[in-house]
């Protein structure tokens, strides 16, 4: 008698994937990491009617009185257990099992993280998830806090310069609106409706995306640089990458980011803003504060001095304090920081890297893969294999300067070569010309 079981079929071998796929998307639907970190309006009024002379009161306490939006001992059994059921049905190996084993970890580790919030292990656990400014990005390299100071440096030789200052903020959220609207339209179709953008109150940045939506404070104002940088990051990168993982029949699960993925849409974010030029020196500067001000609280500055380093450069009292509560929300005032800010520039360094070495290889089929969800980078090669398998569909949406690859080729190719060059050589023999 052959006890031997049936080899599945291609199809029920999707439906187990699809089955287990739908399980961790449902699994991680009450987990909202920036609302359990996030300090009240009551916590900024008291900081500022003390004209920030005192630190937020904020402590452990703090974060008890709001307890999480899901039992987290459940939760994590939750995954344990869904972990356990990827690998039984999928066996140690598969790719796709990998990936989703790996999810399960991740989201364990995240819930952890919100289980110690005002504690120092929420620092710790923050630096395993999205990194620490003191990384390198290759033995020997600089560090991200290098690359923060290094950027500073520059955009300090250019600050004084009158011609580079930002336009008057003349537009409101309504034109805003207006605006965003058809230039979406123009990349994700009118009539399907796709992207919705509308006025909201209930947003403290200036603007917010959603799955299919992206909200701009009502009582804010902006200029068309704004705009431009809202279309390409939040727009074409960030909703965008949400529908093509909507889009996906099988792994379902591309339509949710675990942090792992957050440094990948936040580096393709930027890339995206620089090569659409919609990037400027202001927006670059925000993202190297940020950097600088996560190194300061790693190596030991508590809030006060976040903050006043905020207002030396030049920031407004309540600007200064929401820069600086960005950086020690879920943590208190004189703890480690919440370091996921550092995915902008360690995202897109890497992501730069990926493409270079994509049009070096001659693999420009790997690109647009970047976009086919809330993929991870470590996970493109995979990515590849599971198209080829028809696991994975490729990318519905792509902003243009990924749908036609012919002027990012061309510029990578330049960029290869660029970087053989010795830019201190360059600079000794350029001095009298300069």
């Amino acid at each position: 008698m052959n006890t031997r079981r049936k080899k599945s079929t291609p199809s029920e071998y999707q439906q187990i994937i699809r089955g287990l796929s739908d399980r961790l998307v449902e699994a991680q639907t009450p987990i909202r990491v920036l609302d359990a970190i996030k300090w009240d309006d009551s916590i900024r009024e008291d900081f500022l009617k003390g004209r920030g002379k005192h630190a937020p009161k904020v402590d452990r306490s703090y974060y008890d009185s709001r307890p999480l939006a899901f039992d987290s001992a459940a939760k994590k059994q939750e995954f344990q257990v869904l972990e356990r059921d990827i690998t039984r049905q999928l066996g140690q190996f598969n790719p796709v099992g990998q990936i989703m084993r790996r999810m399960c970890r991740e989201y364990r580790m995240v819930i952890r993280m919100l289980e110690a919030r005002g504690t120092q292990d929420f620092g710790l656990i923050s630096q395993e998830l999205y990194g620490s400014a003191s990384d390198a990005f290759h033995a020997g390299d600089p560090t991200l806090a290098d690359l923060g100071l290094m950027l500073s440096d520059y955009l300090n030789n250019i600050a004084h310069r009158g011609d580079l200052k930002d336009e008057p903020k003349t537009l409101n959220a309504g034109q805003v609106v207006e605006m965003l609207q058809q230039r979406l339209n123009a990349v994700f179709g009118e009539a399907e409706n796709t992207i919705r953008v509308f006025e909201s109150d209930g947003i403290v940045a200036d603007a917010a995306a959603g799955a299919d939506y992206i909200k701009v404070r009502a009582d804010a104002l902006f200029n068309e640089r704004d705009v431009r940088a809202l279309e390409v990051h939040e727009g074409l990168v960030h909703v965008g990458t949400t529908l093509n993982g909507l889009n996906q029949p099988i792994c379902t699960f591309l339509s949710k980011g675990p942090p792992s993925s957050t440094v990948t849409q936040e580096g393709l974010a930027i890339l995206m803003e620089v090569i659409a030029f919609a990037s400027y020196p202001t927006r670059l500067r925000k993202l190297t504060n940020r950097t600088r001000a996560i190194h300061m609280a790693e190596d030991g500055a508590d809030f006060l001095e976040v903050y006043h380093f905020y207002r030396e450069q030049g920031y407004e009292a309540e600007s200064s304090y929401q820069n600086a509560s960005r950086v020690f929300r879920g943590s208190t005032p004189n703890g480690l920081p919440f370091t996921k800010d550092l995915s902008y520039l360690k995202g897109f360094i890497l992501i730069y890297n990926y493409i270079q070495l994509a049009v070096r290889q001659g693999k420009l089929e790997q690109i647009p893969l970047l976009f086919c969800g809330k993929a991870t980078l470590e996970d493109m090669r995979t990515l590849r294999q599971l198209v080829d398998e028809g696991l994975v569909v490729p990318p519905k949406y792509l902003p243009p300067q990924f749908r036609d690859l012919n002027a990012l080729s061309a510029w990578m190719c330049f960029s290869n070569f660029l970087n053989h060059l010795s830019l201190d050589r360059i600079e000794a023999d350029y001095a009298n010309i300069l």
